[in-house]
Formats: C-alpha cells, structure tokens, sequence
C-alpha cells in the first residue's frame, strides 16, 4: 500500500463512520445536519444517488436527486462529511450505468428505475 493510500485509511479510520454499500441507482435517506441559528437539527433527504465520485476515499463524494414539489432537485454530499449522520438504503436500483444523469431529462413513468430482488452483500472476505 503506497503512503498516501495508507494516510487516507488512517484518516477514515479515524472519523469511526460507517457507509454502507450502494451505487448509483440506489433510492437512499441521507440525515443531514442543519444548523439554524442556535439550534441544530437532522433533516432526512431522500431520493436517488446518480453519481458516486472518487470511489471509497476521503475525498469521495455522491449526489442525491428527488423531485420536491415537481422540481428536480440535486444535492452533492461529501462521503465522510461530519455533518452528515446516516446513510441509510432504502431500496436497491438495477441500473447499467455508473452515472445516471440522463434522469435529469426524464419525467413520470420513464425516470422509474426497477429494484433488484436478489441483492447480494459484498463481502470483506474474498476466500469465503
């Protein structure tokens, strides 16, 4: 393992978060913190990830698009940011494409994505 690759397992190690697997074309429920003023606050943002960048590094990131009152909205999340709290899937998508942003021309029934069924973890293990 080259030395930076070495820092940035370090430093994900270090923030203790855990990111579970998903792609693009996974539906996924980002808690997200707000702060208004004094007051801090979790606020879900649900919708489909179109995009994942850099992989599982430090610097990775993923954008999350849902339709909000009949507008396309899209948001880019850093992977390890601190002011998110979760990242939970809420449904698995089959897709044949890394990134999905012909979604963005696509409105009603031809923007659905088909869900996978038989959905298999990826283990840590490769010899099991």
């Amino acid at each position: 393992m080259d030395l930076i690759a070495q820092l940035e397992a370090e430093q994900i190690a270090e923030l203790g978060k855990t990111i579970p697997d998903f792609k693009a074309g996974d539906t996924i429920r980002v808690g997200y913190k707000v702060t208004e003023g004094t007051r801090s606050r979790v606020q879900n943002y649900e919708g489909v990830c179109i995009s994942r960048k850099n992989g599982q590094g430090i610097a990775g990131s993923f954008t999350v698009r849902k339709i909000s009152f009949g507008e396309g909205v899209e948001r880019v999340f850093p992977l390890y940011s601190t002011n998110i709290e979760s990242i939970e899937v809420v449904r698995r998508g089959r897709v044949r494409r890394a990134k999905l942003y012909y979604l963005r021309d696509r409105r009603g029934k031809s923007a659905r994505i088909a869900e996978v069924q038989n959905y298999k973890p990826k283990s840590d293990d490769a010899s099991a």
